[in-house]
Formats: structure tokens, C-alpha cells, sequence
């Protein structure tokens, strides 16, 4: 019989600063569309994340990756870089876009894909608020949504 395979979830959390703001649209459409989160100064949001993987039960420890591996990993490659930050200007792996939460959760996506093997990456969910969330479980295959585009505005919710 072949190795079960499972999924483990670690949470954690970290509290930042950001704006929204798209520099390429000049300012009044910026207020438009991100309303508060266009803030010159910035807002904050203690964010609360969900990494979750998957793999094959080893039968030597019982487990697919110790608990202790994947809250470290998820530590040092998002949390330490992202806490007490300001994610426009401080956290190197969100250089160049819009740091919304749909934006947030892909970037974590890349920087934890990599690190977590012999299990693999299968979600990432990041709460901005209690209320509301991204959920990302990865980059789909070249083509799977044909040309269909997904419009980028929403509001920002409290």
C-alpha cells in the first residue's frame, strides 16, 4: 500500500503597515479606487497566515514535515521580513507591486514553495481582517483560464 499522503497547517501572524496605490494612474483615480487604503501615510493590519502542505506520511517519524520545520521556515522566509514593516518599501520579495492582499499572499506563495520540500506547497491563506481573506493554492498551469481577465478593483473593507 502506498504512503498516505496528508496535509498539516501552521498559522501565524504579523502586523504591517501599506498603501495601495497603483503609479502608474494619477492620483484622483488612485483615491477612487483604493478610497482609505490610498493613505499617503500608510495603514495597518495585523494579517493572520495559513500555510498548509502536503505529502507522503513517512513511516520512519509519522509525519510528512515536522510541525517545528514548517512554523521556522514560514518564520524566517515571510514573518521576520514582514512584521513590524511597512510592505511598500521594507520587504525585499514585495519590491514592485501593489502590496494588496491578493498580491501579499502570491509573493509568500514564491518565497515558501521552494523551502518546504520533501513536502509540497499546496495553500496559502492570508486574513487581512477578521473578515476577509485570500486564499492562493498556487500558480495555475499555462493556459487553464484561457483569456479571461479578472478585474483588479475592489474596496477596501475594514
Amino acid at each position: 500500500m502506498a504512503d498516505p499522503v496528508v496535509r498539516i497547517t501552521t498559522s501565524s501572524h504579523f502586523s504591517s503597515a501599506h498603501r495601495l496605490h497603483n503609479d502608474a494612474r494619477d492620483p484622483a483615480w488612485n483615491r477612487d479606487v483604493f478610497g482609505k487604503c490610498n493613505n499617503p501615510h500608510a495603514h495597518g493590519h495585523t494579517y493572520e497566515l495559513e500555510v498548509t502542505v502536503e505529502g507522503p506520511v513517512d513511516p520512519a517519524t509519522g509525519w510528512i514535515l515536522d510541525f517545528g520545520d514548517l512554523k521556522r521556515i514560514v518564520a524566517e522566509k515571510v514573518v521576520k521580513k514582514c512584521d513590524l514593516r511597512n510592505l511598500n518599501s521594507d520587504v525585499l520579495f514585495l519590491r514592485g507591486v501593489n502590496p494588496t492582499a491578493e498580491n501579499i499572499a502570491v509573493r509568500i506563495w514564491d518565497e515558501l514553495a521552494e523551502g518546504v520540500a520533501p513536502a509540497r506547497l499546496v495553500r496559502v491563506v492570508l486574513h487581512e481582517t477578521e473578515r476577509n481573506k485570500v486564499v492562493y493554492t498556487g500558480p495555475e498551469p499555462r493556459g487553464a483560464r484561457g483569456d479571461r481577465e479578472t478585474p483588479a478593483i475592489r474596496s477596501c473593507a475594514p
